[in-house]
């Protein structure tokens, strides 16, 4: 039944590449230096303005224009940045600024400058996503900045890796708005913003680290997943952000990467009423999913069956997982179940349809509701549903899985859309949350998932990969689960 569909993906990218024609050209004499400019087509646009107090801040860390204190290794553990070392004293934590960093402005680095940046991110309304339920008092002192919270964090120097706490020159604050054009301190400076259609970056010759290798990057935002592997295909694009997982066939194999992401396409079951409050059947369902077929015949096996909630992007989990101990399995007989999802991603109606036959062949009588999101979230956050399915981020801005953990399974988790109030998971997600970031905080991320795991309230399913698509002359390009990191220092073309 693809075929045809791919058929017609394959003219629709050679009419999305005559409309691109001309997009990425005129960057290839921008101003920035010998070599060439690398071009990029990027999938969302700026929705505020490239605020880094916004989701927007991924994109400025993915072109290496703006930076933080901070920065997490391939473990999620914090390594330096603009701070160079840092030490917990209660619920204070003291940074030491880097010497010699200049802003793309001209002005140095401080621990003033810092202070007054962290500041502004703390007392921003609405404050970014990182620090959501945190208070953040901020005082500088010589050349270090101390950081104190409410109560004893051990993950703040996680929070201060998150692209959305970046620092900027005072030149970036402006009332209530905040701009990062020339005000970064990272290796490229951003030099010119046209609204959501493009933008432009040239190499700073004055930053602190390894010189970039690459003049400049040209960024075109194109929404159109179609369009955007036709850019590759055409060569009109360097780097491509996000290849649909419809046309990564049509491409030429060698251009394209996937990257495991921190994300898991998981069945939340209802543990507080109808059909799945009782255990037996929350394992029949689990032993009725078969994950491969629907990883090989909705995502054309661009994507990994899951073993936990927690898959590949975090390459310890793993080597730490233990098999938990689940309830044996009752016969469906004909229960009727009612399963919600969203049509906001595209596979998941798909996934649905899959789930519907699988769980029908194993007893269970199936009814899909599929709507948009903004009108099914709060019905799935109320448990109308016996069932509902998620393609959930594991891994949040602190790069670390436990508050995903606590938000969708602990009994006053914000997101609990299984409703589950199990004390022996409650005991486990605490202990987790408490413990200092490192290997015993892994161990204790895995025990949670170990608990979760024995209650069947949630049945992961997959571990999606996002596919990236570079040009045959790119070298150097950052393949990221987090999506962090795109162009750096060390990108360039050909």
């Amino acid at each position: 039944m693809r075929l045809p569909a791919r058929l017609l993906h394959a003219a629709a990218l050679a009419s999305a590449s005559a409309l691109l024609t001309g997009c990425f050209t005129a960057s290839e004499t921008a101003s920035g230096g010998g070599g060439k400019r690398i071009r990029v087509a990027m999938m969302n646009p700026p929705r505020s303005g490239l605020s880094p107090l916004s989701d927007d801040a991924f994109k400025l860390s993915r072109w290496s224009t703006a930076e933080t204190l901070v920065t997490l290794d391939a473990n999620g553990d914090p390594r330096p940045a603009l701070a160079t070392a840092w030490r917990q004293s209660g619920r204070a934590w003291t940074f030491t600024v880097r010497d010699g960093v200049t802003f793309h402005d001209g002005t140095p680095l401080t621990a003033q400058a810092v202070a007054h940046s962290l500041t502004k991110a703390a007392t921003a309304s609405p404050k970014p996503r990182i620090l959501d339920g945190v208070t953040l008092g901020v005082k500088a002192s010589g050349k270090t900045v101390t950081v104190t919270t409410a109560v004893p964090d051990p993950l703040v120097p996680q929070r201060l890796s998150s692209p959305q706490l970046s620092i900027l020159s005072a030149k970036a604050y402006r009332g209530k708005t905040v701009s990062p054009v020339g005000t970064g301190t990272g290796a490229f400076r951003l030099t010119r913003v046209n609204g959501t259609s493009t933008a432009a970056l040239d190499r700073y010759d004055g930053y602190w680290g390894t010189k970039a290798k690459a003049p400049g990057i040209d960024v075109t935002f194109v929404p159109d997943g179609t369009a955007r592997a036709a850019a590759l295909r055409s060569g009109e694009a360097d780097i491509v952000e996000a290849v649909p997982v419809s046309q990564a066939a049509l491409l030429d194999q060698q251009l394209i990467t996937e990257v495991p992401m921190p994300r898991t396409n998981t069945l939340y079951l209802n543990t507080a009423k109808g059909p799945f409050k009782d255990a037996g059947l929350r394992a029949a369902a689990r032993e009725a999913i078969d994950a491969t077929a629907i990883v090989e015949g909705v995502y054309e096996g661009r994507a990994d069956v899951a073993k936990g909630l927690l898959g590949p992007a975090l390459p310890w989990a793993a080597g730490l997982r233990s098999e938990p101990k689940r309830a044996k399995a009752a016969a469906p007989d004909d229960v009727a179940i009612t399963i919600g999802t969203f049509t906001d991603r595209a596979e998941l109606p798909e996934v649905a349809q899959a789930l519907q036959q699988q769980l029908q062949k194993a007893g269970f009588k199936v009814k899909l509701e599929v709507r948009e999101y903004a009108n099914i979230e709060s019905d799935a956050l109320a448990g109308e549903f016996d069932a509902f399915i998620l393609s959930r981020a594991t891994v949040l801005d602190s790069g670390d899985p436990a508050a995903y953990l606590y938000s969708d399974f602990a009994a006053k988790g914000s997101f609990n859309i299984s409703q589950l109030a199990d004390p022996t998971v409650d005991k486990a997600l605490d202990k987790a949350a408490a413990t200092k970031a490192g290997d015993a905080r892994r161990r204790a991320v895995m025990a949670a998932e170990a608990a979760v795991l024995a209650t069947d309230a949630a049945i992961p399913m997959l571990h999606e990969r996002v596919v990236q698509g570079d040009a045959a002359g790119v070298v150097g390009a950052e393949h990221d689960p987090r999506e962090r990191l795109l162009v750096t220092p060390a990108t360039y073309v050909k």
